[in-house]
């Protein structure tokens, strides 16, 4: 017998072992395609994933308009941002302040993209969130430098809008009522300027659109007709999306001042033609009422209007500036409106 090895039993040559994968490092990260945007969108994920958690009603557990959530979730968000990003290398402390602004702005979209947010509300809240996500972001800048535990602080961050969004509703929301008033000359006679207060029917979007109000998604008017009722004087109000509710004239003197109330009733906005966290007459913010002043002058006649409104709110400061924004260029525009509308007809009349 052979005592030579069979050529199944021959060594071959050397195979080289399988070369262990690179690890993960913080440099290779960075170099990767779109390194920079990781960061904000797991800020902003986990931000909509508190959004989706905070879909209570008005007033009840877990309301997105709680301040737990307003004040919280952007500045999480902002936390999770620059958490991701120190994981990667060391970030300045511009970029603790700037780049959440980026993952809320990527929060408020996603709302949009899933429709658990409206227009209105996104738009108005957008410099607060930005302010919060910078805090936040600052903040977990902060212990990311001087601690060796930026993950439990992390978690304990996360967790605070649930346990606040838990018990807040237990207190009292603050009441703010606040008002503004414009002035404007117009170019015809009291007769003419009162007769299209009270008898505005057909107004086109052209007449009022560029309104700010108008502009983030709050229906347009179409008509507001003044009427005599067996409850009295009563102001019908018709605006685009089928949003319908009446003004209840509290004090008239012909050609001089009219004053009303707003009356609104259950289907007075119809699903989806306002965020529910802005329905006029709902659990944060309110119409009082509105006011009219006619003034005769040399060639014309000054039309003056007064609104007031409530906010019932933990951001009442922040708020109620957003209203008197939207309220004061509304109520420049209107008036503009009523201008154009009574000189149109006082010259179509000469």
């Amino acid at each position: 017998m052979s005592t030579e090895p069979d050529d199944t039993q021959r060594p071959g040559p050397a195979v080289p072992a399988p070369a262990a994968a690179p690890a993960m490092s913080g440099i290779s990260i960075r170099h990767m395609p779109f390194a920079w945007f990781w960061p904000a969108l797991a800020g902003a994920l986990v931000a909509l994933l508190l959004r989706i958690a905070f879909s209570g009603g008005p007033g009840q557990r877990f309301s997105a308009m709680l301040g737990s959530f307003i004040y919280l979730a952007p500045a999480v968000c902002g936390a999770v941002t620059v958490y991701m990003a120190e994981r990667i290398g060391r970030r300045s402390w511009g970029y603790y302040l700037w780049m959440p602004w980026i993952s809320t702005a990527l929060f408020l979209a996603g709302t949009l993209a899933i429709f658990i947010e409206g227009l209105v509300c996104a738009v108005v809240i957008i410099p607060l969130f930005a302010f919060m996500g910078s805090l936040g972001g600052l903040a977990m800048g902060i212990v990311c430098r001087i601690t060796n535990w930026p993950r439990p602080a992390l978690y304990s961050f996360a967790l605070l809008p649930l346990v606040f969004g838990a018990v807040e509703p237990q207190w009292p929301n603050p009441e703010q009522v606040s008002g503004t008033s414009r002035t404007l000359f117009i170019a015809a006679p009291a007769e003419r300027v009162w007769h299209e207060l009270n008898n505005a029917q057909g107004i086109r979007p052209s007449e009022v659109g560029d309104a700010w109000a108008y502009r983030i998604g709050v229906p347009m008017p179409v008509a507001g007709v003044t009427q005599d009722t067996p409850e009295g004087r009563v102001r019908k109000v018709q605006w685009q999306k089928d949003v319908h509710f009446d003004e209840i004239i509290t004090e008239w003197q012909p050609l001089q001042r009219v004053k009303w109330r707003y009356r609104f009733s259950p289907d007075s906005f119809p699903a989806g033609a306002l965020d529910d966290h802005v329905v006029i007459g709902g659990h944060y913010f309110d119409l009082r009422d509105s006011a009219y002043t006619l003034t005769p002058r040399e060639g014309g006649t000054e039309l003056r209007i007064d609104v007031s409104w409530r906010v019932s709110t933990r951001f009442n400061w922040y708020a109620d500036r957003v209203a008197q924004f939207l309220l004061g260029d509304f109520s420049e525009h209107i008036l503009r409106f009523y201008k154009a509308r009574s000189e149109a007809a006082e010259a179509a009349a000469a």
